[in-house]
């Protein structure tokens, strides 16, 4: 009865933790629908419309660079806490502001918060898990990112279709947020999780290895009784932390210490080539995709992609720990080579071989599931879990600042591959997803199962 009682705690603690990946998720996909309203209200060029859609990216890359030291000075609660005031400051400047550099100001700010909850969260979750479980709920972060991705179409979708194209533009703020300047309404809503997040944070204790680690041993007692069913678990948990610090004091220069600089330079490897495999491509530029392949509804196309997006999220979770992390690549991947080739096919010859939009869309949907059970599910769960105990925050906001990096390329990069050869584009996407699958064969180490010290001990012998 204890055991369970402790189990339905730090799943309590685990989704709370989670909702930052809602945040993350929604900030990230509401600006798709956006884009063409934004550039027709204040008559933006090109680059003015491009430096819309990445400023956000720009304020993630500083965010991931923050993240590291403000998880590891202030504690993993109290940064989450950070990154929700960001996101609620966000969202509201974004509803009300009065000009286009106040939008982009208040994006930056929002773009601070993706890129510290992208650390923090899952680092919180990793270590409030037992290893058994901890594959299963690591991955519900990355459920909460898809669920904010789809929450962000529907609301799309829906203000779009709601609007009035007889509205007038001196409307009330209100009216003129579901109407004239719809964008404001897209971006607003965030309000709503953002506050949940920031108040469902004061009910979750702090993380009990980053206690351990700051010495303070009374209050990461308490919070492991919360977690582990018996005292002589909690003293073995307590023990094999401090005995993984060894003589670290957690700082920069321990990361270029043998083993832990491969198992960074691993980490950040998976992480920006995972950009590079036509994940956020469809993210961000999924209408235009649609659009240029000739679908009547982009914006409803790309709901589809939320919902396959999101249900196989679900199947990960489950399967995550069972299956194990490598063998989801393997299958994975394998599956997104076959789908961007045949993606690349339809877009050069297509007409000449009478392939029609439902073979586009089936090789599409089936892209993203690829995608969702394989790179996605598992590449917050891999940089949370294999890095040493003394600086996890640390190593992970490198692998976070490639991560996003890649993001930020990709978002600019999109746009001219396509407009170069929209073939070319999967093509690319295809060849590399060739190095990704190398490197998570011969340097990643199967992490299923093992304790994050078994893990740290994998990187230190080699």
């Amino acid at each position: 009865m204890k055991q369970n009682k402790n189990i339905g705690h730090v799943i309590f603690m685990a989704v709370v933790a989670a909702i930052g990946g809602i945040l993350f998720g929604y900030d990230t996909a509401v600006i798709s629908g956006t884009t063409e309203i934004v550039r027709n209200q204040f008559s933006l060029t090109a680059s003015g419309e491009g430096w819309y859609v990445g400023c956000a990216l720009v304020g993630s890359i500083v965010g991931v660079l923050l993240a590291g030291s403000l998880s590891d000075y202030l504690g993993r609660k109290y940064t989450m806490l950070i990154s929700a005031a960001l996101f609620s400051i966000s969202a509201i400047g974004c509803a009300v502001c009065g000009s286009f550099n106040a939008l982009t100001a208040y994006r930056i700010i929002g773009g601070v918060g993706i890129g510290i909850v992208s650390i923090v969260s899952p680092i919180y979750i990793s270590e409030v898990s037992p290893a058994k479980i901890r594959g299963t709920l690591v991955s519900l972060y990355q459920l909460a990112v898809t669920a904010g991705f789809l929450l962000a179409y529907l609301a799309n979708w829906i203000i779009d279709a709601g609007i009035d194209a007889g509205a007038s533009a001196d409307a009330g703020l209100w009216e003129r947020m579901f109407n004239s300047e719809a964008w404001r309404g897209m971006l607003g809503s965030e309000t709503i999780p953002a506050l949940l997040f920031f108040f469902v944070i004061f009910f979750i204790p702090e993380s009990p290895k980053w206690l351990i680690v700051k010495g303070k041993l009374k209050e990461a007692h308490a919070v492991l009784r919360q977690i582990l069913p018996s005292e002589d678990e909690i003293g073995k948990e307590i023990e094999a932390t401090r005995s993984s610090l060894g003589q670290d004091k957690g700082s920069w220069a321990d990361l270029l210490k043998p083993g832990i600089i491969v198992a960074v330079l691993a980490g950040c490897a998976i992480a920006i080539l995972g950009q590079f495999m036509g994940v956020n491509a469809v993210l961000y530029y999924g209408p235009k995709i649609f659009s240029d392949a000739g679908f009547d509804n982009p914006m409803f196309s790309t709901v589809l992609v939320g919902v396959v997006n999101f249900v196989t999220t679900i199947l990960a979770v489950f399967i995550i720990d069972r299956v194990g992390r490598k063998q989801l690549i393997y299958w994975g991947v394998s599956g997104m080579i076959i789908c961007l080739v045949a993606i690349g096919i339809y877009f050069s010859a297509g007409n000449a071989l009478g392939l029609g939009n439902g073979f586009m869309l089936t090789f599409f949907l089936a892209y993203v599931f690829c995608c969702a059970i394989s790179i996605s599910a598992i590449v917050f769960v891999l940089l949370s879990e294999m890095y040493p105990n003394s600086v996890r925050g640390r190593a992970m906001s490198i692998a976070g600042f490639m991560l996003w990096i890649g993001t930020y390329l990709i978002g600019q990069l999109t746009p001219v591959l396509l407009e170069w050869s929209q073939a070319g584009t999967f093509f690319i996407f295809a060849v590399m997803c060739l190095p990704y699958m190398l490197i998570m064969w011969k340097v990643i180490p199967e992490t299923t199962g093992k304790t994050l010290e078994e893990i740290e001990n994998y990187w230190t012998k080699k």
